[in-house]
């Protein structure tokens, strides 16, 4: 990899990051793209630039994060993840392949429509962070959990979980965001460290690169779908992944 196609899949991560459309996914169709394959390294570095995405959420709800009642909704909700994720790390890794995020794109492009047509008349009881209960932060967590598989995208998973449960578009959005924090921290670090000896001075100028990327066009990417949700409904970002899938089905991969 070099520095060009570092600061490309750093864009590519930083605006897809809390997209409901999965930035693993278009990570891992990114690479494929430039002919960079899914090594041990390449899957670290994939994860380990999401950092910088979630700095971003740091950066602008420093404030917030600041509330102790909410890091322990944060905390309860990413028990799901963190269990599973540790005890099924390699088969997890051993998902990260193209034909799967394909498969998980249309699918949950599918599920995210079918979610928003059953709901389009429903009132939401839930629409600010504080009203969210611990049980409801286990189960958006459990959702999330689901995310772990390339292409289903965590924002995704946890923004149809929080819709399910009450949360309105903007409030299940803003939890998704927050809850990335914990969730991607973890991951990153633990990711990092069982790779940290197949990194090369090259790759670790490369995850810099990528990082401070990801940062600035994460928020971009927040300040956004934040505008978008207030108006529309998360249908257009299914139908891109269901296109999307496809076309990258029968252009590249057949």
């Amino acid at each position: 990899m070099n520095s060009l196609q570092a600061f490309i899949l750093g864009v590519v991560e930083g605006l897809t990051e809390f997209l409901p459309v999965s930035s693993t996914g278009h990570l891992i169709l990114a690479s494929t793209l430039m002919g960079l394959q899914q090594t041990d390294t390449q899957k670290a570095f994939e994860v380990a630039i999401q950092l910088g995405s979630i700095m971003a959420v740091v950066f602008l709800y420093f404030e917030r994060l600041k509330d102790i009642q909410l890091l322990k909704k944060l905390i309860v909700a990413f028990i799901p993840t963190g269990i599973i994720g540790f005890v099924l790390y390699k088969l997890i890794k051993s998902l990260f392949s193209p034909f799967v995020v394909v498969f998980t794109l249309v699918l949950g492009g599918i599920i995210l429509i079918a979610i928003e047509y059953y709901h389009r008349n429903k009132e939401y009881s839930i629409k600010t962070i504080d009203q969210i209960d611990y049980k409801k932060a286990f189960l958006i967590g459990l959702f999330q959990s689901v995310s772990m598989v390339p292409g289903t995208s965590r924002s995704g998973a946890t923004i149809i979980g929080g819709l399910l449960l009450g949360l309105n578009r903007k409030t299940a959005a803003e939890f998704s965001f927050l809850l990335a924090v914990p969730t991607m921290f973890v991951a990153t670090f633990y990711d990092v460290y069982k790779n940290h000896s197949n990194f090369n001075v090259t790759d670790w100028n490369n995850l810099l690169i990528g990082f401070f990327t990801a940062f600035v066009f994460a928020i971009l990417s927040i300040k956004f779908l934040l505008r978008f949700v207030s108006t529309h409904n998360f249908i257009p970002f299914g139908i891109y992944r269901i296109i999307l899938g496809i076309l990258y089905y029968f252009i590249v991969l057949r």
